[in-house]
């Protein structure tokens, strides 16, 4: 994963003490097996958090800085000065989570999902900060999070408590200009006579990308009204609802709800058999009692929920405990409790 754009360093001819950065780099190189741990944990918990909330998402991945990369972004100087006096503290990258999706509505989506359940120590919109340039170019959400030492987490990550990660959103189409534009640029490859027309020639694609980037949201946005997503066939003597009848049932009764992934629908299948429940028109009956518009409120939504968390709120309203209790929930039991409590209690 890429640093940062937009960081502000100027290289000047002074050269940084090499001792410092030599310890530095060391005591960094004693660490990172362990951040190595926590950037599987975080992209963990990530993952978790955009399941949960029924995100639709291409890819979460995560990267822990290496040494050198460590080392090279310690020498780093303005006006002669070292930009990272203290690198252990002050090179916040150490651990990257990168967050890949499909629409740029998702992005401000997955933000303000994070913003909620982790404590928010910068946010910068990069594509923001260009288009008021007047410009195009690089396009992605850079958000510092920590884990919120006012909340309760799942002991699993409690070893975050002390950690930080930098999280890059973008949409799909932005992740393949930045990352064209940084491998083509930062490997020095440019002839000097070509720069200004590969530059004009960047900035235009960039353009045509923000220009897609509003024609698939407008395409999804008319399209999951309508149609559900396409899916596998379901496979020979499965006793789960296939995942393509699930799709089409929950656009019909959760008209506008966004798609999910499309292995939530046969992740939700499961749960689905081991409730017993192996037909649509019992799925239907069971939750038919469930009052939609009542369940909203309460669940208090700050963003559109897909149409997989939408039934998934309406089998924990129906089920309380039993649900929760389901092996198939049973990476996600603390978060499903919380979300009983909104709900008033067990069943």
């Amino acid at each position: 994963m890429a640093d940062s754009k937009g960081e502000g360093a100027t290289d000047e001819a002074t050269t940084p003490p090499p001792t410092e950065i030599s310890e530095a780099a060391t005591a960094y190189a004693a660490v990172r097996p362990e951040l190595e741990v926590a950037t599987g944990l975080f992209v963990e918990m990530v993952t978790g958090l955009l399941d949960d909330a029924g995100i639709n998402y291409l890819s979460v991945t995560g990267r822990t800085k290496t040494v050198a990369s460590f080392a090279a972004k310690a020498e780093r100087l303005r006006d002669g000065q070292l930009l990272y006096p203290e690198p252990l503290t002050d090179i916040t990258d150490q651990i990257g989570v990168r967050v890949i999706t499909y629409v740029h509505d998702d992005v401000a989506a997955v933000a303000e999902l994070l913003g909620e359940e982790l404590a928010v120590l910068d946010d910068r919109d990069l594509g923001l900060e260009t288009a008021r340039a007047g410009r195009f170019g690089y396009a992605s959400r850079h958000l510092l999070l920590s884990v919120d030492a006012s909340r309760t987490v799942p002991t699993a990550y409690q070893s975050l408590r002390r950690l930080s990660a930098s999280v890059q959103i973008r949409t799909v189409l932005q992740h393949a200009w930045a990352e064209f534009e940084h491998d083509i640029r930062y490997k020095g490859t440019i002839p000097e006579e070509h720069a200004h027309e590969l530059d004009r020639r960047f900035t235009l694609a960039a353009g045509l990308i923000e220009l897609a980037d509003r024609e698939f949201s407008a395409i999804r946005d008319r399209l999951q009204m309508a149609v559900p997503p396409t899916l596998a066939a379901p496979a020979e003597h499965d006793p789960r609802i296939s995942s393509q009848d699930l799709a089409k049932f929950l656009a019909s009764r959760y008209a506008g709800a966004g798609w999910a992934r499309t292995d939530h629908y046969t992740w939700v299948s499961g749960l689905l058999l081991e409730l017993g429940i192996t037909s649509v028109d019992a799925l239907e009956a069971v939750i038919a009692p469930v009052d939609g518009a009542d369940l909203i409120e309460r669940m208090g939504y700050k963003y559109p929920p897909g149409a997989v968390r939408r039934l998934d709120d309406a089998l924990l309203a129906t089920f309380g405990t039993r649900y929760l209790e389901l092996e198939g929930n049973a990476h996600r039991r603390a978060s499903l409790e919380a979300r009983l409590e909104r709900l008033g209690g067990a069943s």
